[in-house]
């Protein structure tokens, strides 16, 4: 028998206003803009909060306790390889990632017009169609830090269907 298994993710990051040439990591694309990120990887929210979806739906733990802050050899990691790390522990236990929905929460830089790309880049790294694959964003109305541009964040979900070993 196969049960679907769900995973909560969440992420935030500070931004700062970059010199020049900045960019802001968001779920595999790098956005143009005036602003970078102060993360001790890429500091992509949208990839982190996904890796905690993922982990989460299979109860193994969370990003932190994968790749701790604490260790250099994470220091400017791209966040691609944390998402494909656990979806590797998702095969090893003979899951399948069914859907994802991601909400990147911010007032800039501007995430709809390049959902797209997000998407796509997400499916590829997880092997999955682009239709099982969502990502959105929303605002605070400029309340907060997020509406004073001081930082982004971002909400994810991740269904799993799996093998269920502990119904009889």
């Amino acid at each position: 028998m196969y049960i679907t298994r769900v995973g909560i993710g969440y992420d935030v990051h500070r931004l700062r206003k970059a010199a020049e040439g900045g960019f802001v990591p968001i779920c595999g694309i790098k956005l143009l803009c005036d602003y970078t990120v102060e993360a001790h990887s890429d500091g992509d929210v949208g990839l982190h909060a996904l890796t905690d979806a993922i982990l989460g739906a299979i109860a193994n733990g969370n990003i932190g306790s994968h790749f701790p802050a604490t260790d250099e050899k994470w220091c400017n990691k791209e966040s691609k390889f944390f998402v494909q790390y656990a979806n590797e522990l998702v095969e090893k236990i003979g899951g399948q990632i069914t859907n994802i929905d991601i909400t990147i929460i911010c007032e800039y830089p501007k995430v709809m017009p390049k959902s797209l790309e997000m998407r796509q880049f997400i499916a590829d790294i997880l092997v999955v169609n682009l239709e099982q694959v969502s990502v959105k964003a929303t605002t605070t109305e400029k309340m907060v830090f997020f509406g004073r541009q001081e930082g982004i964040a971002a909400q994810a979900i991740c269904s799993i269907l799996i093998h269920n070993k502990f119904l009889k």
